[in-house]
């Protein structure tokens, strides 16, 4: 006979219950109810070695400098990427430099001025390496005209601004770090400049504002390094920066938002990051000197040392004995393999395949436009500008006469008799491919056979028989043709001369 036990449901369920709280019951009773707290659980190692891993809030260092370019940045970058700002060509836009420095940070900078230079550069690597083809071609193209300028009369709080003739895409200045700073900069470069044509239109080049800020070192020149910062900008036409903007602000409000979270939020200024400091070799045209100092007396810029040594006042004339080669003109009747060696010395190597079958009369045939669009717009004018040999226009042209030296010029009078008319000026004609100050002596002590080292200072004759101290922005401010009698004056020492343009 079988047994059926019979149990109803809550009576299962009430005894499964009562077991599952009887085999926990233990559990805890060894810490007891005041040993479980949270500070014992953080005491744990691997706790403090977390907290350990951040660093205080005082540790954390702010840079001593801030710049802050008044410009949206667009809304379509994703988070983990450098922001994007968009400008318009020409506008000017302002930059604030700001001093971020703690109390007592820095100190030999109070009551100083320093210096920044700000410059427009190429983002992309590729174009860094190739940034002295890429801006002389665009120097041709736009005869001129600069890459970068200061809007003088909007900027605030800048001391001595200067843009060099040969650096069309820098421009630098001093400031006080104690007064309110803001530099209204201005681009000229478009980013499509830069981009070989392709099917269905074209993508522009990144372009970099970098600025750079130094320090007056012992000799007074403004060579110590202080800090760096640049930001990613896109130079459209006037007007196109803001479409761009728009556009993108338009793609971005038809997103989901969950694809909204992967793109930064548009702020209304743009911040420059820190960066390494630019080269000091930055892009200089070859016709032009360096940089001028900020020194109050431009007598070391005439030393010797720092010219070119050169007998010649032509136009054509190049300093640099290696240029003699690529001024060799390619022959028409040139063979492959001589037209492959012409290309070679004239520092065209990467395209010697390119053109491995053509011969100089193959390569004589192509227009500049064939060039531009075979090689790119850098390289391509290059090319076209040494097939060519075309000559370099002089800057400036000026007229010089030596005050001393009169050539009399000797005629016959009614009588038949010689006379002497009165002294006739002879000028030599002066061309300046650079415009400064260092270019006009050197070019003056030539042609009036002066020893260079003996030239001490050199003034302009002003108004009233006042004498202005020579400088660069005097010369570049010439009209074209200007003529000069050079007078003489001896040094109170007695160990060189004055000269005196009158």
């Amino acid at each position: 006979m079988a047994w059926v036990l019979k149990m109803d449901d809550a009576t299962i369920e009430s005894g499964l219950v009562h077991d599952f709280d009887a085999s926990l019951s233990g559990i805890g009773q060894e810490l007891g109810a005041g040993a479980y707290s949270m500070s014992d659980v953080l005491a744990l190692p691997i706790f403090k070695q977390e907290k350990t891993s951040l660093p205080p809030e005082n540790e954390t260092k702010n840079p001593p400098f801030q710049y802050v370019l008044c410009a949206a940045t667009s809304p379509a970058v994703k988070l983990h990427d450098e922001t994007l700002t968009y400008l318009n060509q020409g506008q000017s836009y302002e930059v604030r430099m700001l001093d971020n420095r703690k109390p007592g940070e820095l100190p030999e900078l109070n009551n100083k001025m320093v210096k920044s230079t700000v410059r427009v550069v190429f983002h992309d690597r590729r174009l860094q390496y190739t940034e002295h083809q890429q801006l002389e071609g665009w120097k041709w193209n736009r005869p001129g005209d600069r890459l970068l300028d200061i809007d003088i009369p909007m900027s605030v709080g800048i001391v001595e601004p200067k843009t060099h003739p040969s650096q069309l895409n820098a421009a630098e200045f001093l400031w006080d770090m104690k007064k309110r700073t803001s530099v209204f900069v201005q681009v000229h470069c478009i980013s499509t400049e830069f981009t070989p044509r392709k099917h269905g239109g074209e993508k522009g080049v990144p372009f970099r504002v970098q600025i750079d800020t130094f320090a007056q070192g012992d000799t007074g020149d403004y060579t110590e390094h202080l800090h760096s910062a640049s930001c990613q900008i896109k130079v459209f036409k006037p007007k196109g920066a803001d479409r761009k903007q728009k556009t993108d602000r338009e793609k971005m409000e038809k997103r989901t938002a969950q694809e909204k979270e992967k793109y930064q939020p548009s702020y209304d200024t743009t911040i420059l990051s820190e960066c390494s400091p630019w080269p000091d070799k930055a892009y200089v045209s070859p016709s032009q000197g360096a940089s001028p100092s900020f020194s109050s007396t431009p007598l070391s810029t005439y030393t010797p040392s720092s010219v070119p040594d050169s007998d010649s006042s032509s136009p054509n004339h190049q300093a640099d004995p290696g240029s003699l080669a690529t001024s060799e003109q390619l022959s028409p009747t040139a063979s492959i393999q001589d037209t492959q060696k012409w290309l070679l010395k004239n520092r065209f190597n990467s395209y010697a395949r390119l053109f491995s079958n053509f011969s100089g009369s193959d390569l004589l045939k192509l227009t500049r436009e064939d060039l531009v669009q075979i090689c790119g717009p850098a390289d391509g004018i290059r090319l076209f500008n040494a097939l060519k040999c075309r000559s370099v226009r002089p800057r400036l042209t000026v007229y010089v006469c030596q005050e001393s030296p009169v050539v009399e010029r000797h005629g016959t009078n009614e009588n038949g008799e010689n006379s002497i008319s009165p002294g006739l000026h002879v000028y030599h004609a002066l061309y300046l491919e650079e415009l400064t100050a260092a270019e006009l002596i050197r070019k003056i002590a030539c042609v009036c056979s002066l020893p260079l080292g003996t030239i001490n200072q050199v003034y302009r004759q002003g108004p009233t028989g006042i004498l202005i101290l020579l400088s660069d922005q005097m010369v570049y401010n010439f009209p074209d043709e200007s003529s000069f009698l050079i007078g003489t004056v001896k040094d109170e020492l007695g160990e060189g001369l004055h000269l005196i343009l009158k």
